[in-house]
């Protein structure tokens, strides 16, 4: 910290302490490429580490095994225990069987008990096979909820796009990439017109209508490198991994210019409702900021297109100085 010049306040100095630890590998990426980049770890930049890294640090939602596999584990455990007992006990009846006919014992003696033995051995093989196919197609089943609850962890149930919590951790990586890549990277930020008007006007039904046909359009309007998500209520978000500002903003000004061309009509009757626009604000990842403030220039671009008539798109570029202030 010293080297850096950062001032030893409580809240630099947990940053600095969990990139010393390493258990953070983002924090420690990030600060040395700040490093490599003769940055200066000023006001702004200690804040934003702070909050982009310490501040937020959450939990692994899968962090602990569900009962259900931790059962099924100790069930494995305990076949693997019977079969070892098992087969030591059957090495101990082969050495007697072995002992014996070594000596004058009568040879259709030692033929039975050598059949009985291996006829034991046999019933125990079958029995823990019997209970390791059961015990894998159990495991299978496990595999496949813990897969369906993954994939339900990181979608929004309504649009079918990514949700906030896999966006949060889609942009964090994305940033580390930028970085890393000195390349760019850049956020578009939607929000329906008149969305309360939909709800208001034809019901909640029509108003998820909307929502999904936005999310279609967003969708397919970007790369598969890129990610659609749902941001919250009726805002969706794409990031997009190495496009810049002027990228970024001919892909919104196309997803704008498509949505205002669909037509919506009600399932029910198949009378047309009036046209959806959207409005967009469009920012660029600037070195070691965090996601919120990135997120934070798309949303202040986003109110200015609503303030100059809606259905357009705004840049950071573009943003009056009076929203900035405020």
């Amino acid at each position: 910290m010293s080297q850096q010049s950062v001032p030893a306040t409580p809240t630099n100095f947990a940053v600095w302490f969990e990139y010393a630890l390493g258990g953070s590998l983002a924090l420690r990426k990030t600060i040395d490429i700040l490093i490599a980049g003769k940055r200066k770890f000023d006001a702004a930049t200690n804040h934003e580490l702070y909050v982009t890294y310490v501040a937020q640090a959450g939990t692994d939602p899968f962090g602990d095994l569900p009962d259900q596999l931790s059962g099924l584990i100790e069930t494995a455990q305990q076949f693997l225990n019977t079969a070892v007992t098992d087969n030591r006990s059957h090495l101990k009846a082969l050495g007697e069987v072995s002992s014996e006919a070594a000596g004058t014992g009568d040879p259709r003696t030692i033929i039975a008990k050598l059949v009985d033995e291996l006829s034991k051995a046999t019933a125990r093989a079958a029995k823990l096979e019997a209970n390791f196919a059961a015990t894998s197609e159990e495991l299978d089943s496990i595999r496949d909820s813990l897969k369906a609850a993954e994939q339900r962890s990181n979608t929004d149930a309504l649009t079918g796009l990514a949700n906030r919590h896999s966006m949060d951790e889609f942009l964090r990586l994305a940033q580390i990439a930028a970085m890393e890549k000195d390349e760019p990277l850049s956020v578009l930020l939607i929000d329906i017109d008149h969305f309360k008007k939909f709800n208001d006007d034809y019901g909640h039904q029509v108003g998820d209508q909307v929502l999904r046909l936005v999310a279609k359009v967003l969708q397919e309007g970007v790369r598969e490198v890129d990610l659609a998500a749902r941001y919250g209520g009726e805002e969706l978000i794409a990031v997009l991994p190495g496009a810049d500002l002027a990228a970024c903003t001919a892909v919104a000004e196309r997803i704008r210019r498509r949505i205002a061309e669909a037509k919506l009509t009600r399932r029910a009757t198949g009378k047309e409702i009036g046209s959806i626009t959207v409005s967009i604000g469009v920012a660029q990842f600037r070195l070691a900021e965090s996601a919120e403030a990135m997120i934070e220039r798309c949303d202040r671009g986003l109110y200015q297109a609503k303030r100059l008539g809606r259905n357009r798109t705004v840049t950071e570029t573009e943003l009056e100085p009076e929203a900035g202030a405020a």
